[in-house]
């Protein structure tokens, strides 16, 4: 998990420091991170701890920093309605690469409590679906994630 997480933001054209890194785009990865732990109505302290060494570690913040972006995060998911506002930002800033990884990312949180729960598939499909992941590649992260 640790290569996915370390590899998952490495720079993109378009940043030149990881100070460049996109707050919006931290935000957007947060919240589908947090999408994924609340769907099975139970969050678990292992899916927290993953969540929060995702966001550490793809990110390059500080803890202040990702502490801020989680609180924000879990405030916007809860005033959400929909994944789209997120997904597009993924879409827009990510390439195909890295939203794979992001799909990776999400199956492991998933499985962080040791069991998927079908409404936590149902949200990794759905997260996939909108970030234009085809179905090989939802399987593919599946069981990348398990290993």
């Amino acid at each position: 998990m640790l290569n996915i997480l370390k590899n998952f933001f490495k720079k993109t054209e378009a940043e030149d420091t990881p100070e460049a890194f996109d707050r919006e785009l931290a935000l957007s990865l947060a919240a589908l991170l947090i999408e994924i732990s609340r769907s099975d109505n139970e969050v678990d302290e292992s899916e927290s701890k993953a969540i929060i060494n995702a966001v550490l570690q793809v990110t390059a913040l500080t803890a202040d920093e990702v502490e801020g972006i989680m609180v924000d995060a879990d405030k916007t998911v809860t005033d959400s309605i929909s994944l789209y506002d997120f997904t597009s930002v993924i879409n827009e800033k990510l390439s195909r690469e890295k939203r794979y990884q992001l799909l990776v990312l999400l199956w492991k949180v998933a499985y962080a409590d040791g069991r998927v729960d079908k409404y936590e598939e149902y949200y990794v499909r759905k997260i996939s679906d909108l970030l234009h992941m085809d179905q090989a590649e939802f399987i593919r992260a599946k069981h990348e994630a398990r290993k």
